[in-house]
């Protein structure tokens, strides 16, 4: 079933555009809330909606905005754990493919997280941390 949120306007509505600018198949919090608005407001006055459909609809906002908190928080655990990950390689020797498909041998010297994915420096070469493919201890000298 197709449902036409053409009369929410595109500050609304996350289907025509989202605050990135680009199209979006999906209704943000905000066109949830104004369907239900609408749905209330255009109710048939002999026959009102339902308490309990209400509360349905309502339980569904608060678990939409449950799970995108609980998105938000693994997101930043995801990154706080990469960083973490990466510098624990700071002296370790990794393993990885270069550009031109060679594989790649060295000890990690510094870690920089000026990227969405932390680099680790090896020799001078900085190499994502999604790059890396084994560690080994480093050679003791």
């Amino acid at each position: 079933m197709s449902i036409d949120v053409s009369f929410l306007g595109a500050t609304s509505a996350a289907g025509a555009t989202g605050s990135s600018g680009k199209a979006s198949n999906e209704l943000d919090k905000q066109a949830f809330l104004d369907l239900l608005v609408a749905q209330m407001r255009n109710q048939d006055p002999s026959s009102p909606m339902d308490s309990s459909q209400l509360m349905q609809q309502t339980t569904q906002l608060s678990v939409m905005e449950s799970l995108q908190e609980l998105t938000s928080t693994q997101r930043e655990a995801f990154a706080l754990q990469m960083r973490m990950n990466a510098a624990q390689l700071v002296g370790q020797q990794v393993t990885w493919t270069d550009a031109d498909g060679a594989t790649q041998t060295g000890v990690v010297s510094a870690v920089s997280y000026a990227g969405s994915v932390p680099t680790v420096k090896v020799g001078d070469q900085d190499v994502t941390l999604d790059a890396v493919a084994s560690v080994t201890t480093a050679p003791t000298l």
